[in-house]
This record gives structure tokens, C-alpha cells and sequence, in this order.
């Protein structure tokens, strides 16, 4: 077992305190760690410019703007709070992101790769996924009792930032997943792994999404991401107002508590997912 220096072990215990999650600090450590070796000195001994001159570095790798940004993260976080250098985090800029339109699959489209996927615990997964506006990490971090179908709604704990949050849960969704538990069982984890006490990986999630939009033909990037923004995109079609869509997808912008548990426990339930506009099959053929 390698020996962590005091820096690193240092670095790791100040996002430990903030609550970070484990794969922000495992990006957070190795972003600071490719910057020292770039220059084979010790991080802290590097400054602002030896900062400047690894972002020109990256940039001429061709490395895409969400990675450069989230070296920028770590080393605002290591300088500003490791090293306690207030100065120089707001120093470090941030690459400018590109303004691209999502991918966004139509409903018919939705249908296709929906019923491409063979495995019914995934297919299950990634309905689950489209109906709700989940992300990935959130749709495997389920739980059984998260779903609550005497109030109609999904409870989303530890979502982006740590923060949770109620979606609405669809009559569809909730006729799939009724099926589904008769059929599989789960126990605790919603969408148990190999073994039953763990989750399902999101890289099986991300593996279906590749072989679902082959097989269904369709000539699109899918990821789970696009069945988010497929699910908010439909929604908004739909006349759902864009408050309530901000809360769904947990892009809390609501300047108030009281307005947000307002939109949360006033709407939700009543807001229609677009999964129950669908004609989805239940159990995969076979």
C-alpha cells in the first residue's frame, strides 16, 4: 500500500470535511497530482503561473472543456483551501463552454431504444431513468423504499451536490416497476448488482444505452443524459411550466424555501411524465 504524503492526506481530509463525494475527490487528487508531475515539483512549491502554463499545456493536448474545468476545480480547491492562498483560486479562469443544443430523442425514438434493451432489470433502469429525469448515478442509487407509491412520487437522496429531492412517480412507472419487483425481487437496492448488496454499476447502464441505440437503428449519441434531457424537453413540449421542470431535474433556482416545497409538494404529483404518453412495453420479449 503506497504511503499518502501529508499534502495529498491533507487535501483529502479538507473535502472529506466539505462532504465531497468520492469520485469528485478521486478527480480532485488526480488533477493535482498530473499538474505536479507536468513539472516534477511538489504542488506546493508550483504558483500562478506554473498554473497558467499547465491550462495552455492541456489545452494543446486537446483536451475537452468539461475536463479542463474540472482541473480547474481541484486546483481552486487545493490553493483556496489546502494551501489556504484565498488570492488565487479566482485567479484561475475557467474554459468558456461551448454552446451546443443536447441530443434529444423524439418519443417514437424514446419507444425504439427503450424496447431494444433486452436485460429487463436495465430496461427497467433506464425507464425508470427517462420518467423521472434521473441521472445516471441517481437512477443506480435507488432504493426499494424510495419509491413511494401511496403519495405518487420517487425520493432522490444524494443527488448532485448531495442534495435531495421528490419527482413525481408515474402511473406507467409504476405499473413497469410492480412487474418488475413480482419478477426480480429486489430487496433493498432497486437495481441490485451481481451481488445484492451493492447497487448496479452505471457502466452497465452506459453499455445497454450503446447496444439499445444500435439495435434500435437510431442515428443519435443516447446516454442516459439523453433520456434527461429527452425527459425535460418533453415535459416543456408539453406546457409543463419551467419552475417545476427546474425542480424535477434538481436545478433549484427558486429564490425560497417556502416557493420551493410549494412547487415540490403542490405540483409534482400532479405534473403528467411524459413515460405515461408512451406505449412501453413492460417485460422484454423472452
Amino acid at each position: 500500500m503506497v504511503e499518502l504524503s501529508p499534502l495529498r492526506r491533507r487535501m483529502i481530509e479538507d473535502m472529506t470535511i466539505r462532504n465531497l463525494s468520492p469520485a469528485t475527490q478521486r478527480s480532485y487528487v488526480h488533477a493535482v497530482a498530473k499538474f505536479s508531475r507536468y513539472f516534477g515539483r511538489s504542488p506546493d512549491r508550483l504558483g500562478l503561473e506554473d498554473v497558467r502554463a499547465f491550462q495552455v499545456h492541456l489545452v494543446s493536448t486537446g483536451i475537452s472543456w468539461p475536463a479542463l474545468n474540472q482541473t480547474v476545480c481541484a486546483l481552486r480547491f487545493f490553493y483556496g483551501v489546502t494551501l489556504g492562498h484565498a488570492e488565487i483560486p479566482e485567479r484561475i479562469v475557467y474554459a468558456r463552454s461551448p454552446r451546443t443544443l443536447p441530443v434529444v430523442l423524439s418519443a417514437d425514438e424514446v419507444v425504439r431504444f427503450l424496447e431494444a434493451v433486452p436485460s429487463l432489470k436495465t430496461r427497467t433502469a433506464l425507464t425508470t431513468a427517462y420518467a423521472a429525469g434521473l441521472r445516471a448515478s441517481e437512477t443506480v442509487g435507488l432504493k426499494v423504499g424510495d419509491i413511494d407509491s401511496g403519495r405518487g412520487v420517487i425520493r432522490v437522496e444524494h443527488g448532485k451536490g448531495g442534495k435531495d429531492r421528490t419527482v413525481m412517480l408515474s402511473a406507467q412507472l409504476l405499473r413497469i416497476l410492480r412487474v418488475y419487483w413480482r419478477l426480480a425481487k429486489p430487496r433493498d437496492w432497486l437495481f441490485p448488482g451481481r451481488g445484492a448488496d451493492r447497487p448496479i454499476d452505471v457502466q452497465v447502464l452506459y453499455s445497454a444505452c450503446r447496444s439499445a441505440r444500435a439495435a434500435a437503428g437510431i442515428d443519435k449519441r443516447v446516454t442516459v443524459h439523453t433520456l434527461r434531457h429527452s425527459f425535460a424537453t418533453h415535459l416543456l413540449e408539453n406546457g409543463t411550466d419551467i419552475r417545476i421542470i427546474q425542480v424535477l431535474l434538481g436545478h433549484n433556482n427558486l429564490s425560497s424555501t417556502a416557493r420551493y416545497t410549494r412547487v415540490s409538494n403542490g405540483l409534482i404529483r400532479r405534473t403528467t411524465s411524459p413515460l405515461d404518453r408512451l406505449n412501453v412495453e413492460v417485460v422484454p420479449p423472452g
